[in-house]
């Protein structure tokens, strides 16, 4: 009857403590198992039974059992926040760098190479260095550069910012030496980081450089991978394509650092498979890309996945448009940014820019006639095409005419992929046939000449594809074939030409300059704007 059960529970409430608590998840949350108002010493059956004592029992209510419960988890929760903020200078690291540079020889030098530190305290603050002692890292750091003579500009810049521990915005465009420039910070990071256990929860990765490609991920785990050799840093490269069993072999144990593409590592979220806990070092790369390709979703739920531990964000990009702005407010606390060159996307003047308009049924025949002008069998050359069975044919086509040569497309198994871009880079095959997969981010040295088969969808996609050559200071010459079919980027073309002083062919002229703006998702593009003296077209007239 109702008295019985009150005296039951009277009798026995100081049985529902500690004991009766148990964990949720890795979230810190407690709940009491199984308490019913009704019935509140179910849960106590499967405990073991506490010695009696002779304290008179509390005299409570079966609903008030829960709240007094409930108490316990309020001060564990906030005595683990309150060891977050004690552990948050032990997740950044507080590097001062003393740059040998004058204050003259700074201003000369940011002159020389177009560098703009977005606000003058940080400017004043963070010089760039003069030479790789500046730094004053360890050797088991410093390794990695001593192949090196000077750091590129967006090193010398951004590496002061990122071993104060600073969050960082890079706009630079792709061969500036980007991979280094957040690397090595990250190589001092994971060195002032407590030491790694080898349980699931605390075994890593402590920084984590998300990728847009594949191509992109495993070509910045290689960098990353010789740059930790001296320190013993574990890298692991996740991405799609891959065999997944390999991939979650190499997660086991402990790991350093992580290099993902953004879609690869969500599925092994959700599936359990890797933690993001302890990541304390978020490096977003060619971060215009991945919001091209769709993955902002995707950014911002693996962000999520980090949870709100103390970490330090770098986040490089190409451009710097609004969609980047919104991303970096969101996602960084009070960053430096740092601009090498335009924060517009535009030519390198290291690329000699050709635009030959050709008939687009006799490109095979011209295309022929430039690989015996400009390749000699051991030089390096890319003939870009649009589709992925344009480089099936196009490869065939040079096959049957004796040319050497492999091709990079979506079509190829991600093993096939990474064995033409490997015969490309040895020189194997110094021929490569690429769609745009091979355009963004890829650091292929000494690519002398690119060819344009075809015209890119966009001119983001050609400025990228033509900034395969020319790096690192190199020259390089990039021939495009433009027909009719392309004319609807002739006024982006001519402008992008203009600007880097590169000379208009009268036939590109002839399509006129006018220039679309961006697609609206649902009106299209209805804004029209003109570039020179370009006629507007004529109205004609209609008959009904």
């Amino acid at each position: 009857d109702p008295v019985s059960a009150i005296r039951k529970s009277k009798k026995k409430a100081k049985s529902v403590d500690k004991s009766s608590e148990r964990k949720s998840g890795d979230n810190g949350d407690y709940c009491v198992k199984d308490l019913n108002p009704e019935e509140p010493l179910k849960a106590e059956k499967s405990l073991k039974k506490r010695k009696k004592t002779h304290e008179k029992p509390m005299n409570v209510e079966p609903e008030q059992i829960i709240e007094i419960v409930a108490e316990k988890p309020l001060k564990k929760k906030k005595s683990s926040k309150s060891k977050a903020k004690e552990g948050e200078s032990e997740t950044r690291t507080s590097i001062k760098v003393k740059s040998s540079m004058s204050s003259d020889d700074v201003k000369e030098y940011r002159q020389k190479h177009s560098i703009v530190v977005d606000d003058a305290a940080s400017s004043n603050e963070f010089h760039p260095i003069g030479a790789f002692t500046d730094l004053g890292l360890p050797s088991s750091i410093t390794s990695c550069i001593s192949g090196f003579t000077n750091p590129t500009p967006i090193q010398a810049q951004c590496w002061p910012i990122l071993l104060s521990g600073r969050d960082c915005v890079g706009i630079a465009e792709t061969g500036s030496g980007k991979t280094l420039a957040f690397c090595l910070p990250a190589l001092a990071h994971i060195q002032s980081h407590p030491p790694l256990s080898k349980s699931s929860k605390n075994s890593g990765p402590i920084v984590l450089v998300l990728s847009p490609t594949r191509e992109l991920a495993m070509q910045s785990a290689e960098v990353c991978v010789g740059a930790g050799q001296a320190s013993s840093t574990k890298t692991v490269c996740v991405y799609g394509g891959g065999n997944k069993h390999e991939q979650v072999g190499e997660l086991k144990g402990i790991v350093h650092m992580m290099v993902a593409t953004p879609g690869r590592l969500l599925g092994y979220i959700r599936e359990g498979v890797i933690s993001l806990k302890q990541v304390s070092y978020l490096v977003l790369d060619e971060a215009d890309r991945m919001l091209d390709l769709g993955f902002e979703p995707d950014i911002r739920a693996i962000v999520a996945a980090i949870g709100d531990r103390p970490r330090q964000t770098v986040m490089f990009s190409a451009t710097w448009p609004a969609e980047i702005q919104k991303l970096a407010s969101e996602f960084l606390n009070n960053p430096v940014r740092v601009t090498i060159g335009s924060d517009d996307l535009s030519a390198s003047a290291n690329v000699k820019q050709i635009v030959e308009v050709v008939d687009g049924h006799d490109r095979d025949r011209l295309l022929d006639q430039l690989l015996k002008q400009y390749h000699d069998g051991v030089n390096r050359v890319i003939v870009f095409v649009l589709y992925k069975k344009e480089a099936i044919r196009v490869e065939s086509t040079l096959k049957r005419k004796g040319w050497s040569c492999t091709a990079l497309h979506g079509d190829k198994s991600q093993p096939e992929r990474t064995a033409s871009l490997m015969d490309f880079k040895s020189g194997k095959f110094p021929l490569l046939i690429a769609t745009d997969v091979a355009a963004r981010g890829l650091d292929i040295p000494k690519v002398e000449y690119v060819i344009n088969y075809s015209f890119p969808l966009t001119i983001e996609d050609y400025i990228h594809r033509i900034g395969r050559t020319g790096r690192a200071g190199n020259k390089g010459i990039a021939h495009t074939f433009f027909t009719i079919a392309d004319k609807a980027h002739s006024g982006e073309l001519i402008n992008v030409l203009n600007e880097s002083g590169a000379s208009v062919p009268e036939a590109l002229m002839k399509f006129g300059g006018g220039v679309k703006k961006k697609q609206h998702a649902l009106y299209g593009a209805h804004f029209r704007s003109t570039g020179g003296d370009a006629p507007m077209p004529s109205s004609k007239h209609v008959k009904f």
